[in-house]
C-alpha cells in the first residue's frame, strides 16, 4: 500500500480526506438514474415521501449491478484497504441524497460508528459524490479532528467549528466513522445525490446480513471483488455440514485482519 502513504498519514492525522476524480461522468449519470429509481421504490415501501429517511436508501446493493460495480474501482477500494486491510467488508451501504428544498434524518449531528477504541479504527466511511456538493444544496458538515472524541458536541459548538465537504461530483470524502458530522439542508429545487459506504473489519457483524438480503437476486454479474466486499466470503457457517466442507467451499474463506 505504498501508493497510499500520503493518504494514510492525512487520514490518521485529521480523520478525513477528500479524493477527487474517483468516478467518471458516464458512471455518475447512470448511478444517479438508478438511484432515483431506488429512492422511489423505498418511498413506496414507506407509503410516501413524508418519512425521516426520505432519500436514504437502506441497502443500495439490493438495486443491482450499477451499485456492485463500485467495488471493482481501485480508486474507491484502495483507501479502504490501506486503512482497514484488504479483508474489510461493507457494514452499511446507503444513499446520502438530499431531497429538493429540505433535509432528512442525516441532518442531525452524529457519528456512523458507536464504538471508540483509542488508536484502532473499526469503521471507515466514504461519501461518494454524484452531484457537486455546495453550501446551497446541503454539503455535509464535519468537525475536523473529532474522531477520537466520545462526547457529542452541542449544535453551537459543532456549527461554530465545523467545515463543509465542498467538492465536485466524482469526488469521495473518506472519513473515520467516529467523525462527528451532519448533512446539510438542500435549498435548491433539485436533488443532491450521493452514496455512502461504511466499511468494517471482516470479523464484525454487518448492519444487515447483506448476503442473505441479496440471495433472491441474480448474482451472476457480481464480481469476486464485489462478493468479498459485500461479505459473501465472511459468512459464519450455520451447521456442522457447512463448517466441515473443503476450505475452498467455506462461507468464511478470507483472512481476518
Amino acid at each position: 500500500m505504498t501508493e497510499y502513504k500520503a493518504f494514510v498519514r492525512e487520514f490518521q492525522a485529521s480523520g478525513s480526506v477528500v479524493v477527487p476524480d474517483v468516478l467518471d461522468p458516464a458512471y455518475i449519470a447512470l448511478a444517479k438514474r438508478e438511484l432515483e429509481v431506488a429512492i422511489a421504490s423505498e418511498a413506496r415501501h414507506h407509503g410516501g415521501t413524508e418519512f425521516s429517511d426520505y432519500g436514504m436508501v437502506l441497502l443500495c446493493s439490493l438495486y443491482g449491478e450499477t451499485f456492485w460495480r463500485l467495488f471493482d474501482n481501485p480508486r474507491l477500494v484502495g483507501p479502504f484497504n490501506a486503512i482497514l486491510g484488504a479483508g474489510c467488508i461493507v457494514y452499511a451501504y446507503t444513499s446520502s441524497s438530499m431531497p429538493p428544498g429540505r433535509a432528512n434524518y442525516a441532518r442531525r449531528v452524529h457519528v456512523d460508528c458507536p464504538r471508540l477504541i483509542p488508536g484502532f479504527i473499526t469503521n471507515m466511511g466514504a461519501t461518494i459524490l454524484l452531484d457537486d456538493f455546495t453550501e446551497e444544496n446541503g454539503a455535509t458538515w464535519f468537525l475536523p479532528n473529532s474522531h477520537e472524541r466520545l462526547a457529542a458536541p452541542d449544535d453551537e459548538e459543532f456549527y461554530s467549528k465545523a467545515r463543509r465537504v465542498i467538492a465536485p461530483a466524482g469526488s469521495v470524502w473518506f472519513f473515520n466513522a467516529r467523525t462527528w458530522h451532519a448533512g446539510g439542508e438542500n435549498h435548491t429545487p433539485r436533488w443532491r445525490h450521493a452514496l455512502t459506504i461504511n466499511m468494517a473489519r471482516p470479523w464484525m457483524k454487518q448492519r444487515l446480513d447483506i448476503p442473505r438480503a441479496m440471495e433472491h437476486l441474480d448474482l451472476r454479474q457480481l464480481s469476486s471483488a464485489a462478493r468479498q466486499k459485500l461479505g459473501f466470503d465472511a459468512q459464519v457457517p450455520a451447521s456442522y455440514a457447512e463448517y466441515y466442507v473443503p476450505p475452498a467451499e467455506r462461507k468464511f474463506r478470507q483472512p481476518a485482519e
